[in-house]
């Protein structure tokens, strides 16, 4: 494999810089994941990672997944805590809520493997790996190939890569070296700007984060808003702040295929009853809408 790369201690340029609590948050935590990775390079080298049960087996597709017709393109996460909202659910079970989500009619699942800042750890993918046909994002803060090669070894299918921490270029080797592996690749953006710089083919899927990195609100015109620009090869995501079964109907009006959802299931006891509940409501919305647009066609056709 290449030979691995070291990249600079540095902030990239095009984290937002005008809210000094949310520079040193995705700073400290840049910092704190490549000591992490550089540990984990010495306990776990890549020979070691290579030899998992997972690292030489067929991924399965998140962007068929996502496009399958049948599905409801919701991608349920595993999430502990976050930075912006602290502790959510440290009592949830991987194995039941990962089942869980997927009987309700999740898509995909996707894991969150940071352990500092999202108190979750590989071993969480792993189980949901063992349990689970269905493809698999990876959550986590992704500097170096080697932490791709983890991803693989662990159990995933996918991985994110995130525009507001990596240069454009950088970004591009890792899309790609994640193809090597079979894995595909949900980039992450925020803004217009991390769009326009990263529309690299190595990338399957796009997802538009819809939480603003200055004051942590979400709020789904931002997915709205960057669509258009968009092009139709990547698979549309949008991420964050989805917590009504309407929402999911409006962003489809807006070419959207795939829903990322975490803390409004991970914020009930029982994360998979939630989602049930949401994937119920979505599907009587469903009903709802085709019968209108049925009736509104018969209306037509008798005038």
């Amino acid at each position: 494999m290449p030979q691995r790369q070291t990249i600079p201690l540095l902030i990239p340029y095009n984290i937002p810089k005008t809210n000094t609590r949310t520079m040193s948050i995705l700073q400290e935590i840049v910092k704190h994941k490549k000591a992490e990775v550089a540990e984990r390079i010495s306990l776990y080298p890549i020979k070691l990672l290579e030899q998992s049960i997972y690292f030489g087996g067929k991924t399965v597709s998140l962007k068929k997944y996502v496009l399958r017709e049948d599905k409801t393109g919701i991608i349920a996460e595993f999430k502990r805590q976050s930075p912006s909202k602290g502790v959510i659910n440290p009592y949830a079970a991987v194995e039941r809520t990962s089942i869980g989500y997927m009987q309700a009619g999740a898509s995909a699942l996707s894991v969150l493997t940071d352990r500092k800042f999202f108190g979750g750890k590989n071993e969480d993918l792993t189980v949901a790996r063992k349990f689970n046909y269905c493809p698999i994002l990876r959550k986590d803060f992704v500097l170096e190939e080697y932490q791709i090669v983890e991803a693989k070894a662990i159990g995933a299918d996918a991985i994110l890569l995130i525009a507001a921490i990596l240069e454009p270029a950088r970004l591009k080797e890792l899309a790609a070296f994640a193809k090597t592996l079979d894995l595909e690749v949900l980039m992450e953006v925020h803004n217009l700007e991390e769009l326009q710089q990263n529309l690299h083919p190595e990338v399957d899927l796009i997802g538009v984060n819809n939480r603003n990195l200055n004051t942590f609100v979400t709020d789904i015109a931002v997915s709205k808003e960057l669509a258009q620009h968009i092009p139709q090869d990547f698979v549309k995501i949008s991420e964050s702040g989805i917590s009504n079964p309407a929402t999911i109907l409006e962003l489809r009006d807006h070419g959207y295929n795939g829903f990322l959802i975490g803390e409004s299931f991970m914020q009930h006891s029982r994360p998979e009853q939630a989602a049930a509940r949401f994937v119920h409501d979505l599907e009587l919305l469903q009903q709802k809408k085709k019968q209108s647009k049925g009736q509104s066609l018969e209306g037509s056709v008798s005038r």
